[in-house]
């Protein structure tokens, strides 16, 4: 029985060994590529988060600006009862 089990370790070793990470299989030329992939995507998110944030404060000021008497005197916190 220990026979097996030391044929086992030694071929969990082996593959080990054998294995190979990413970044050796790539050239340098496509690492380079993808890492400006990378990079453009993150720019175009960022500007894609800005533009979304700049639609919602335009938003935000069109229903400001449109809102009644109504709607203005219930957000207000003064209470008039204390001027009775």
């Amino acid at each position: 029985m220990s026979k097996k089990q030391s044929r086992t370790h030694t071929s969990k070793k082996q593959t080990q060994d054998d294995s190979l990470k990413l970044g050796d299989l790539i050239n340098g030329d496509i690492m380079s590529k993808l890492r400006q992939t990378q990079k453009e995507l993150t720019e175009a998110a960022q500007v894609q988060k800005e533009a979304e944030e700049a639609r919602k404060r335009e938003e935000r000021k069109r229903r400001e600006k449109n809102k009644s008497f109504e709607e203005l005197l219930e957000e207000s916190n003064l209470d008039w009862k204390n001027y009775k």
